[in-house]
């Protein structure tokens, strides 16, 4: 006989299993370790990148944090300044060994010349946007816009504190080698010279029987961490001309570039 009694459903007892939680929710403990999967990908992948498997991971992670994602109860050792330090004088030395080893002929001042043009920070940001850690930098919470500005500033400071991290993770033979990797290219093309445009604006004065170019802070604007200085130069019977960037010398730096191209000054440049 068929039973035509509706089906009931009750409530489960204090012993019996809870339901499943929504579709829609995702345990914590399910949130922490896809996290924690989600970050050593993200880490395997820089490895990668630099050629360099970490045995102290806490260490990329610091060669990449800038001193504003760190949170007020922290250190700024925290951030990768200290590494920077370590790196600029290990990248330095590894380069200065590259270039004796390389130019058996070239005097002390030739070798000066090419060391100054290979570990200059535009060298180091460019060696960093080649492995493409432009987006794995660290912020706090600034706009987009400042975000942007900021990372392709420290660019060349995080290149110099990865190498600093690899020194102390794997020693001066793992560090040689990320150098050699990414600097021997470098090394070989012929040097440009090392013209500064202040320099050039200098020579450039003199030649014309003009004083020494003055340099005045119009503006500083962006917060502390990011700042931007707006620049003139000064010269007699010239209209001022302006500069704007990251640093003082920097917006010096553009301030003359600019008077230079002005006037057709040849030799000018604002990369040096």
């Amino acid at each position: 006989m068929n039973d035509e009694t509706p089906d009931i459903q009750t409530a489960p007892s204090s012993g019996e299993a809870s339901p499943e939680p929504d579709a829609g929710r995702e345990p914590v403990a399910a949130k922490k370790k896809r996290r924690k999967i989600s970050a050593k990908a993200a880490t395997a992948a820089i490895e990668e990148r630099i050629g360099h498997k970490f045995a102290d991971p806490a260490l990329l992670t610091t060669a990449f944090t800038h001193v504003s994602a760190l949170k007020s109860a922290r250190k700024r050792a925290d951030s990768y300044q200290r590494l920077e330090f370590l790196g600029d004088h290990v990248l330095g030395l590894i380069v200065s060994d590259m270039l004796y080893r390389a130019f058996p002929n070239a005097d002390e001042g030739e070798l000066s010349k090419r060391l100054a043009d290979l570990v200059r920070k535009e060298s180091c940001a460019d060696v960093a946007k080649s492995l493409g850690l432009f987006d794995d930098i660290k912020l706090g919470s600034v706009g987009a816009s400042a975000s942007a500005r900021l990372r392709k500033s420290v660019l060349g400071d995080i290149c110099e504190a990865v190498i600093g991290a690899v020194f102390l993770d794997g020693g001066y033979a793992a560090a040689a080698q990320f150098v050699e990797r990414n600097w021997t290219e470098r090394m070989r093309k012929p040097r440009r010279p090392l013209r500064d445009p202040k320099t050039v604006l200098q020579e450039w004065a003199q030649g014309k029987g003009l004083p020494t170019p003055v340099y005045r802070e119009i503006e500083r604007t962006g917060p502390h961490h990011d700042p931007q200085f707006r620049v003139a130069v000064d010269l007699p019977g010239l209209e001022p001309a302006e500069g704007i960037g990251g640093s003082k010398r920097a917006a010096e730096k553009v301030a003359a570039s600019a008077m230079i191209a002005r006037e057709g000054v040849a030799g000018g440049s604002n990369d040096g």
